[in-house]
């Protein structure tokens, strides 16, 4: 069969059992990205991004069964005061919700406004998703357009008093859930928007985020330690002149794991930050995907990312940096490195830059290796035992990306969850 064969079949039995949900103001665009999905189809293993990452179970148009896992951790951001939005299994649960009322912030859920004729969203909602396609296709994002259910509508107007938490819970075996969220940032506004839970047996999310010129948007997720869960995330993001995005993602465990993020800076002096660190253990694999453009004067990205890996597990990182004609003055830098605890785990990388601007300072490096036994021979001849001190030398090479967190205490609770993972798998 030939590869285009192949890749229509997979997609149309994939599509089979799902249907467009009823829609007002979202039906074009659910129309368009069940189009642009058909016309790309989705992903195989011989396309360019997929090549490190068997999409195969992602494809399939069951979701693998994965079992529950029990934590004796507290909540995610449990100590933190924080408006909770949670989903299980992809559901809202109005029960488990606080009340959606913030001062500086408007927001709402996609099921309920999304029926209407018109709303704030309409011209964000697809939009910055198909921007993104090009010049890597995001098969993945076009199918979440078109069929998720749910989601929220974050329009800041101001600066909130606390974090919004969506939280995400997983209680059936075999869920699988989509959600869309749309966050729309003002100029001058600021909020912080944390994600925590493994969310489904496979999870598709995807989030549109628009932040006007002057405006700041914080994002930390921690990804759930449900082991057998599958997961493919995806932030398009577009930045005014003088705006700030930082993201950081945690994962710990998941068989299954790929992380993307698409940045546009568009606006003179913009900053976009995109870090992330992860542990796994045998058949973990986490994929981290970045694209970002500078597409105007004087704008600075980072990324970092920062993979812990043992017994078999594999890390991917593909970092792409691409400058365009008259964006002098940028400032891009990318760092992608794991730390190989065994013999039998791996991580590979793909770090691209594309440069069209002569005034930059552009750079990026990957590496891999084992622990440095100096150090941990130095730690060992003071007292420390081999486990303990491996853990400390593990979460120094991970602190790097934790250390993107501007706020303290957030960036406490990501070490805290990384120390206590390290613990459990002695």
């Amino acid at each position: 069969m030939a590869l285009a064969e192949r890749r229509l079949t997979a997609t149309e039995a994939r599509l089979a059992p799902l249907h467009l949900p009823e829609a007002g103001w979202t039906g074009e665009a659910r129309k368009a990205a069940l189009a642009r999905l058909r016309a790309m189809g989705l992903p195989e293993r011989r396309d360019e991004y997929w090549k490190f990452t068997r999409p195969d179970t992602l494809v399939q148009p069951e979701a693998p069964t994965a079992q529950l896992f029990d934590s004796d951790e507290g909540p995610v951001f449990g100590g933190l005061d924080r408006l909770c939005i949670v989903f299980v299994d992809g559901v809202f649960d109005p029960e488990a919700s606080d009340d959606l009322a913030l001062e500086g912030v408007k927001i709402e859920r996609l099921a309920e406004v999304g029926t209407a004729d018109i709303h704030w969203a309409r011209d964000l909602y697809g939009t910055l998703e198909e921007r993104g396609q090009n010049p890597v296709q995001r098969p993945f994002a076009a199918l979440n357009t078109a069929f998720a259910t749910d989601g929220v509508l974050i329009h800041v107007t101001g600066k909130p008093s606390k974090p919004i938490n969506l939280v995400y819970a997983h209680r059936s075996t075999t869920s699988d859930a989509m959600l869309h969220n749309v966050i729309r940032v003002e100029s001058g506004a600021e909020a912080t928007i944390l994600e925590s839970g493994p969310a489904a047996a496979r999870f598709n999310n995807c989030t549109e985020v628009d932040i006007a010129d002057g405006g700041a948007l914080h994002v930390v997720r921690s990804q759930g330690r449900d082991h057998e869960r599958r997961a493919v995330t995806h932030i398009f993001a577009r930045l005014g002149a003088e705006s700030v995005l930082k993201t950081f993602t945690l994962t710990a465990n998941g068989v299954l794991t790929r992380n993307e993020c698409v940045v546009e800076l568009t606006g003179d002096n913009g900053i976009a930050h995109i870090a992330g660190a992860c542990v796994g253990d045998g058949d973990f694999h986490h994929d981290d995907t970045v694209f970002i453009t500078h597409d105007a004067v004087g704008c600075e990205s980072r990324q970092v990312f920062k993979k812990g890996l043992r017994n078999g597990a594999t890390g991917v990182c593909q970092g792409m940096i691409l400058v365009k004609n008259g964006a002098q003055k940028t400032d891009g830098y990318q760092i992608s490195q794991s730390l190989l605890l065994d013999g039998d785990s791996q991580f590979l990388a793909k770090p691209e830059l594309e440069i069209y601007a002569d005034d930059v300072a552009c750079s990026h490096g990957s590496t891999s290796g084992a622990i440095d036994e100096d150090a941990l021979f130095y730690l060992r001849s003071r007292g420390v035992p081999k486990a303990d001190a491996t853990d400390l030398l593990t979460l120094a090479f991970l602190a790097e990306a934790v250390d993107e967190i501007e706020n303290k205490d957030l960036a406490e609770d990501m070490v805290s969850r990384l120390r206590n993972w390290l613990a459990r798998r002695r």
